[in-house]
């Protein structure tokens, strides 16, 4: 990736991460922690790889993307603002009664949304129907799902992994938000999913694992992604949640916690000089 294109990238999910401290602050709840460790995936699928058209929102032949972790949905929301699915100002609205971006993704309400999601484990096994159906339609369109790493404790997961792996579904990505922390402390504290790669493994997926806040490494994974025949791939990336704002990094507090006035100042001057540092 050129230097111009990753800090193109860069101002972009900086501005992500504006809409998910925005959103949540507006709304009083909301889960910035998890929206912001998964920014930087979000952003390249849906600036850099993902076939989709906000002009076409619902083009039979468009790349799918399915947030499993679908409480982190302030961050989708705010990609698919920014891409222009809906106007940047909507996200104000966060979980308002009669708002398009309700507290977990729509797809009845929300343009750009492919499944809607809530219940975590559920997202990996519709993702799985969606991969199998462009298999038996002859279709070549990818889909994309993100997972929390503790979402992964979800029986489901592995069911659905069981499945894509059998089944050879390489028109699959799931991605791991691997940031280690959960709504109640860290994984191992919880309920440990380790070893992350080698259960993937042993379901007969292609792993690669990364940091999942360097857009080349990000460029690389889905390259080799895109590569892989006959395995869905599983990207595990390694990212910190509440990723861009000092006081809410590697803070499981701010798994489910929205910013007051005074954090909400810090949050956005903090992201604001982030971008004024791109423009030098």
């Amino acid at each position: 990736m050129n230097e111009n294109r990753r800090k193109e990238l860069k101002k972009i999910a900086l501005n992500v991460r504006k809409g998910v401290i925005e959103g949540t602050f507006n709304a009083k709840s909301g889960h910035p922690g998890g929206s912001l460790s998964i920014t930087d995936i979000i952003t390249y699928l849906y600036f850099e790889k993902m076939n989709v058209n906000p002009e076409k929102p619902d083009d039979e032949n468009r790349d799918r993307f399915v947030l499993s972790k679908g409480h982190t949905a302030p961050a989708l929301y705010a990609a698919l603002a920014h891409r222009g699915f809906f106007p940047v100002e909507l996200l104000k609205t966060l979980r308002k009664p009669d708002s398009i971006l309700q507290g977990h993704p729509s797809m009845r309400y929300t343009p750009g949304v492919d499944m809607s999601t809530g219940s975590l484990g559920q997202g990996i096994s519709v993702a799985c129907g969606m991969a199998l159906g462009a298999k038996l339609k002859g279709k070549d369109f990818k889909v994309y799902v993100p997972l929390g790493d503790g979402e992964i404790e979800e029986g489901q997961v592995w069911e659905a992994a069981m499945f894509a792996g059998n089944r050879k579904l390489d028109n699959l990505v799931a991605i791991v938000d691997y940031n280690n922390l959960q709504i109640d402390g860290s994984l191992d504290e919880v309920n440990s999913p380790y070893p992350i790669k080698e259960k993937f493994e042993a379901f007969n997926w292609n792993v690669i694992e990364i940091n999942g806040h360097c857009f080349d490494q990000i460029e690389d994974a889905f390259n080799k992604a895109d590569e892989c025949k006959g395995k869905p791939t599983c990207i595990v990336a390694k990212t910190v949640k509440g990723k861009g704002v000092s006081f809410m990094e590697d803070k499981c507090d701010w798994h489910g916690s929205a910013p007051n006035a005074e954090q909400y100042e810090q949050a956005m001057a903090e992201l604001d000089a982030a971008l004024n540092e791109l423009e030098v």
